[in-house]
């Protein structure tokens, strides 16, 4: 597979307090164009920050050596064109005062020219394939109207409505009730297949990770300390934080998570 982004010795550091918080520590990790990479973790364990600096993200508190490569772009990454990013809680990623169309129709009118007519247009498609019940009214309808499971589809329009080539999905539904994720986790799988994009899926929840992605990074203390296929990641992890965090499920099996994921360990 040809490589959409390299990463070469990634440190970020927190200023906080008068003081210093490493949140990642030397990362090495390369992301393959059209692949689904999960990066899995307990909360602090880096995953969000990777995912922050990967898309540009990064508050200006923090500080940063290393580097990030895209030998699969011919220019620099520019957020919402070429990456799109689906946040843990819609709540607070959607402007709560501007229709959902017209925070769909936005982007793609920012990043790919189109008039308004023609951007709202491409909103209610992306509606319409985010699969939300009339998207007629979703178009017209501002984010407290909608469930917390209509808000995420709306954010997830939002990110592709420019065609990124890779699509950060941070937590994105941890926020949902079990019987939505699972609904989140599939439209993400089908979205990112159709359109060929490379997805990171950050979760702390390896059986959500292990359903959508094709590899998985776990991460623990800042530090990538595991990488492998599902397949191996699941049926035979080699590091005792990866096997805590399969154990950390009550009842978690390899064999059925794999048959579900469609693997075999």
């Amino acid at each position: 597979m040809t490589a959409l982004a390299t990463i070469r010795d990634l440190t970020v550091t927190y200023r906080r307090d008068g003081g210093e918080v490493t949140a990642l520590k030397g990362i090495n990790l390369g992301i393959a164009s059209g692949e689904r990479l999960a990066i899995i973790g307990e909360s602090g364990s880096g995953k969000s920050t990777l995912a922050l600096a990967i898309a540009g993200l990064l508050p200006a508190s923090s500080a940063v050596s290393g580097r990030i490569e895209w030998p699969g772009l011919a220019h620099a990454p520019l957020g919402g064109r070429d990456i799109g990013f689906v946040f843990q809680d819609p709540s607070a990623s959607l402007d709560p005062v501007m229709t959902a169309g017209k925070q769909i129709a936005e982007v793609a009118r920012t990043h790919l020219g189109l008039t308004w007519a023609q951007a709202f247009a491409k909103a209610k498609h992306l509606l319409e394939r985010v699969r939300l019940p009339d998207p007629d009214s979703a178009l017209r309808a501002f984010p407290h109207q909608l469930s917390g499971g209509q808000k995420q589809r709306v954010a997830i329009a939002a990110a592709i409505a420019a065609g990124p080539k890779l699509l950060i999905a941070d937590e994105a539904t941890s926020a949902l009730d079990t019987i939505v994720q699972a609904e989140i986790v599939a439209l993400i799988r089908r979205l990112v297949t159709e359109d060929g994009m490379t997805l990171l899926f950050i979760s702390h929840d390896i059986a959500l990770a292990a359903e959508l992605a094709e590899r998985i990074a776990v991460f623990r203390h800042g530090q990538l300390v595991e990488l492998g296929t599902t397949a191996q990641i699941v049926g035979a992890p080699t590091q005792p934080y990866t096997r805590a965090l399969l154990d950390a499920h009550i009842g978690l099996d390899a064999e059925p998570l794999l048959n579900r994921a469609g693997l075999h360990a």
